[in-house]
């Protein structure tokens, strides 16, 4: 089971430093929103009764899994991908039967003594495996179709668990492994079809319908009045920009309002429409009104973008250089909903102002290079598909979580990697990133 007693060999240091700067950093921020006044800070940290206590306890078990794992054979990994994948399948299949309802979202296990356990979390360590073990294997051909939409089902899977537990933001980061099969060879076409989807959502909710309409008309015009003298030499041109004139017009007139009014939940259309400075009429919502009318929701109240203002409003009051430690009004205050998990970059920047902020961002960048050099010095496709998935999970919770708190994304509930309080998280990061640096301590190695 053990393959080196020396742990430090091979093994990447400024990984493990600027992992640990993170973590804590979270602690201090956990600390800052929750510390009261007059209390014995030392006390406090070791009582285990308050968030960031728990945190630190969180990140000491934290750092016994991440010294097992590094004394671990990396072959253990390539050996047991699909059979974690399958248990951790099994897992969230098992939240709909045992699971715990928290905040609306049946998808946490209840583990004893105040901790649960979200197997939607894990599955992304047992995602990023099992792909990995995929794509490395001598008979995968990434250039076909046929392997390309199994390694896309082996990241839809546990991102549809996700949706039917309600976890539209975990199921989102399945997404982020579209970057892990870039690297490995899946058309650009794909990636341009899903941006182009996603401009289309926002033009479909920032422009009304039949300006939108008209102005998807003309440009399908343009185009084919532009490509007259292709079109001679490929005959199905000119019929290539009609369909997609016609899937367009169809996905923004139709298939856009029915997901927003049928698919999604009220609150999911009225923090996307909030983003863009729109309003949505929960009457139009028709899963809320089948709710409303079975007596299990109240009647839907008028959509605000009250966490985000907060949010907006602590961020700003930090200025360029900051309030000070234990000095923001804002978060101590508790005007920021949700300030300890998903709004946890609220009390950095009210408390560091903008010099913080770009001090903490430049942190996380470099924790994002740094994976990406470690990727692209692997010998073993594994190794390699494994750190491009680690990164683009980090880079997909990152990005999504900054831009929610400043309002350039909607709310979907994405904690903040190594910060934001969370037992859960913090051990799905911890393991993601030291399973990476067991691998890379290997990298001489060819691992299938």
């Amino acid at each position: 089971m053990m393959k080196n007693k020396n742990i430090s060999q091979g093994v990447d240091y400024p990984m493990i430093w600027l992992y640990s700067i993170l973590v804590a950093i979270g602690v201090l921020c956990i600390f800052m929103v929750e510390f009261s006044e007059g209390s014995n800070w030392f006390t406090s940290f070791i009582s285990g009764k308050t968030n960031y206590s728990k945190q630190l306890f969180f990140a000491g078990f934290c750092a016994l899994v991440a010294t097992f794992i590094l004394l671990t054979d990396s072959k253990l990994f390539t050996a047991f991908a699909n059979l974690m994948y399958a248990f951790g399948l099994l897992l969230m299949v098992a939240t709909f039967f045992i699971g715990k309802n928290i905040n609306g979202s049946k998808s946490w296990i209840p583990m004893g003594g105040g901790f649960n356990l979200q197997p939607a979390e894990l599955c992304k360590i047992f995602t990023a495996l099992a792909l990995a073990k995929f794509l490395s294997r001598q008979e995968t051909d990434f250039s076909k179709l046929k392997f390309q939409l199994i390694a896309g089902a082996i990241a839809i899977a546990p991102a549809i668990l996700s949706i039917l537990q309600h976890e539209l933001g975990l199921a989102l980061v399945y997404s982020s492994f579209l970057i892990a099969m870039y690297r490995e060879g899946l058309p650009a076409q794909i990636l341009i079809f899903g941006s182009s989807f996603g401009v289309l959502v926002i033009a479909s909710l920032i422009i009304e319908p039949n300006t939108l309409l008209i102005i998807l008309s003309a440009i399908a015009v343009l185009l084919i009045y532009f490509a007259r003298r292709q079109a001679r030499r490929n005959k199905g041109l000119i019929t290539t920009i009609v369909i997609i004139w016609m899937i367009s017009a169809g996905t923004q007139r139709f298939v856009i309002p029915y997901i927003f009014n049928n698919v999604f939940e009220c609150y999911q259309s009225t923090r996307i429409y909030s983003m863009v400075g729109k309003d949505y009429n929960c009457s139009d919502n028709v899963k809320s009104l089948k709710k409303q009318k079975a007596g299990n929701e109240k009647a839907p109240k008028k959509p605000d973008d009250y966490n985000v203002r907060q949010s907006k409003i602590a961020i700003g009051s930090g200025g360029f250089a900051g309030k000070g430690f234990l000095k923001g009004t804002q978060t101590r205050g508790k005007y920021v909903p949700a300030q300890h998990t998903d709004f946890i970059f609220t009390s950095l920047g009210e408390a560091f102002g903008f010099i913080g902020c770009v001090i903490f961002l430049i942190i996380y960048l470099a924790l994002l290079y740094r994976i990406i050099r470690i990727a692209e010095r692997q010998r073993s496709t594994f190794s390699r598909v494994y750190a491009y998935s680690v990164v683009s999970i980090l880079f997909f919770h990152f990005a999504v979580n900054v831009s929610m708190t400043i309002g350039f994304f909607p709310i979907v509930g994405i904690p903040l990697p190594m910060v934001s309080y969370g037992g859960s998280s913090l051990l799905t990061f911890t393991i993601l990133i030291f399973i990476l640096l067991r691998l890379d301590a290997d990298r001489q190695m060819v691992l299938r």
